[in-house]
């Protein structure tokens, strides 16, 4: 894999800009807003100037090799105005025009095209197609054909998204959030998201990287993004969109449905160590708590508001996220009641009341009081008055005491503002100069607390994703094949024989002995088919079962008797995250309950073993109302087995499921199983 530098293209101290139409001059106007210093040369053959600055007529004219160049004409002339550039030695280039590889639905020439940019680019780094490029707000350089709304800072977060207009969008954010770079990546013809991330993330100057992702085009490069950010400190947010494409086409089995683009994409970033989340308001939140203070060390928070209402609130909306509110413990208790008083209900949220407010010695005791060293953050709930007919002094004076209570106890410390608009951007700006994490809205600002606590709790798995391309030609095996094959790798099945006749059924279930399950073989969905009759225990019970059914096969198995509860466990190949292992409630309860989790591949005993404690059926497995408990380390080994057939046949298998593995006291038996293979794409 070839590395590119991007030093020259992002931080260009000499700009290019080749095309005549207002895209352009709105590149030289940007360049200009931002307080560019270098030089900047447009390139058009019949024009004169561009924005009052001289034209040469081509590539070849231009005086020097350029740092940084705008390709702003149509798809064709880019591809050989890249190859000229890369013929003079030009540093970089940000291709604008689109019709390349996203459109090959509507145009089969497009791929084409861009395997031609690629030869013409050779090893001259270029962001793009279709992207608008980017903005370094750092060194004052943009390569920007539209308004921002972002300002020069001296360090702050990067932000990449695959999307120009949502880069827009999060420059005009007045939450005080101090933007480093905006890199738009298009699609990502020859440097993906990942690359341009390691780059920025290199960059001293940047304390944390947001992700707006629609496809991870490259895995292994994705990995490595994040092992860079694990070894500068840096942390990485994410807004992962697509929740619901796989799980809509997804219609053999239930582990393709229950393990969606979603589930995997979380379980993938959860192996890796990146903090998820579900809007970009949340994103820019999380963001600011990673630049003023970098990761939570727990989600243990304390809330504090001179209002019950604002502290009622906080902890209802609390109870959708994974955060926690302590009880006070006795120093806290102590030290608070010396600060208010015996007229104020201690608890944690705090309402502090009224009494203290104004009283800078006072509001700072009670403030100190409540951050403990085991606190992981201390909220403040504060909205400030408009400006433009209130007084805000005494707001700002509540935030001097909440600097002086960080300082005196190194707690990290929040103001929280329940609506957005009472957080102006100028205060809002004056407190993470001071490391004071500036939150707006309770809903936003919890979920993002969540999703950054999180960074320091998780262990990781060092391991590479089992990855693979989809298979050929797939074919779904019988289900006698499938739990043979998986028998083979250690899972435990129960005793069975088959047979197309239905006359000779009745003398096998009693060699297996009685009772037993009959199953019609050749159907995804046995339940929902009636393809699955219980508890035969004769042989004309088993003969009158098989003639219902609309099948020529069939199955007959051992029945077992002492099932504690079912499971499913499924492993699914996402071409974009690998393969990921579903766990779930299983039998009829896969559709009936929301209850599954997903970990990436492969796997360890502990990942194992902590997704089975997240389910709500977990209850039942370990002993409910003294009821027997199932032998949970067999079912780990039935996962761990499975595990190891889908490593000896990654590239093949595209799905496979065991729906549902019946829990014992003593043993984990696949009672059903479903494997879809296929020919390794090379």
């Amino acid at each position: 894999m070839m590395t590119r530098d991007l030093t020259r293209l992002l931080r260009a101290k000499s700009i290019a800009v080749i095309g005549g139409g207002s895209w352009c001059e709105s590149i030289i106007q940007q360049a200009l807003k931002i307080g560019f210093h270098g030089s900047i040369h447009p390139v058009h053959p019949t024009k004169s100037t561009i924005h009052g600055f001289d034209c040469v007529a081509s590539v070849h004219d231009l005086p020097t090799p350029p740092d940084a160049c705008f390709i702003g004409v149509n798809r064709y002339a880019t591809i050989d105005v890249v190859s000229q550039l890369r013929e003079i030695g030009a540093g970089g280039a940000i291709c604008f025009a689109s019709g390349f590889s996203e459109a090959f639905a509507e145009d089969e020439t497009s791929a084409d095209l861009q395997s031609s940019l690629l030869d013409s680019a050779g090893d001259m780094p270029i962001i793009g197609p279709n992207c608008y490029g980017y903005i370094n707000y750092l060194d004052r350089v943009a390569l920007w054909p539209d308004q921002h709304g972002g300002q020069p800072v001296d360090s702050g977060v990067a932000i990449i998204t695959q999307s120009s207009n949502i880069a827009i969008n999060l420059t005009m954010q007045r939450r005080g959030v101090p933007i480093a770079y905006v890199v738009t990546a298009g699609n990502q013809a020859q440097i993906s998201l990942s690359t341009i991330g390691e780059h920025l993330l290199s960059d001293p100057r940047v304390t944390a990287l947001g992700l707006h992702i629609e496809g991870i085009i490259d895995l292994p490069e994705f990995q490595q993004l994040a092992a860079t950010a694990k070894a500068l400190g840096k942390a990485i947010v994410a807004l992962k969109v697509g929740k619901s494409e796989r799980a809509q086409s997804a219609t053999i089995s239930h582990t393709a449905s229950l393990a969606g683009s979603d589930a995997s994409a979380r379980a993938l970033f959860t192996r890796l160590g990146i903090a998820q989340v579900d809007s970009l308001p949340q994103m820019l939140e999380a963001l600011k708590i990673l630049h003023c203070v970098g990761s939570l060390a727990s989600n243990s928070i304390v809330s504090m508001s001179c209002s019950g209402g604002e502290a009622s609130l906080v902890a209802d909306c609390a109870l959708a996220y994974d955060v926690t509110f302590p009880s006070l413990n006795e120093t806290q208790k102590t030290n608070l009641s010396n600060a208010l008083g015996p007229m104020v209900a201690l608890s944690n949220p705090l309402d502090y009341h009224t009494y203290i407010w104004g009283n800078a010695s006072e509001m700072t005791a009670t403030f100190r009081a409540m951050l403990e060293p085991h606190i992981g953050l201390g909220l403040l709930v504060l909205d400030v008055p408009r400006a433009d007919i209130c007084d805000q002094s005494a707001w700002i004076d509540g935030m001097r005491c909440v600097i002086d209570a960080r300082d005196q106890t190194n707690v990290p410390m929040a103001i929280l503002a329940t609506l957005p608009e009472n957080m102006p951007e100028d205060l809002a700006r004056i407190l993470i100069d001071n490391k004071i994490i500036p939150l707006l809205g309770i809903d936003d600002a919890l979920a993002a607390i969540s999703a950054v606590s999180k960074l320091g709790q998780l262990e990781g798995n060092g391991q590479p994703v089992l990855a693979g391309k989809a298979p050929t030609k797939t074919q779904t095996l019988a289900e006698n094949l499938s739990k043979q094959l998986l028998n083979d790798f250690g899972v435990s099945v129960p005793k069975s024989t088959s047979s197309a006749h239905i006359n000779a059924l009745a003398a096998m279930a009693q060699n297996i002995g009685f009772p037993v399950a009959l199953k019609g073989q050749g159907v995804a969905h046995k339940t929902e088919a009636g393809a699955v009759v219980l508890n035969l225990t004769d042989g004309s019970a088993v003969e009158t079962a098989a003639k219902s059914m609309l099948c020529d096969d069939f199955l007959i198995e051992e029945m077992i008797i002492d099932s504690i509860a079912e499971l499913l466990i499924g492993v699914t190949l996402d071409p974009a995250h690998g393969y990921c292992m579903t766990i779930a409630a299983g039998g009829v309860l896969s559709e009936l309950l929301t209850d599954s989790a997903t970990i990436t591949l492969p796997t360890r005993s502990q990942d194992i073993a902590a997704a089975i404690s997240q389910l709500k059926i977990n209850k039942v497995l370990s002993g409910y109302r003294g009821k027997p408990a199932a032998n949970q380390q067999a079912i780990i080994d039935a996962a761990l087995s499975l595990q190891n057939y889908v490593i000896a046949n990654a590239g093949r298998v595209t799905e496979i499921e065991i729906n549902p593995l019946i829990c014992t006291p003593t043993r984990a038996i696949a009672a059903d199983a479903l494997i879809i293979l296929g020919e390794k794409d090379d």
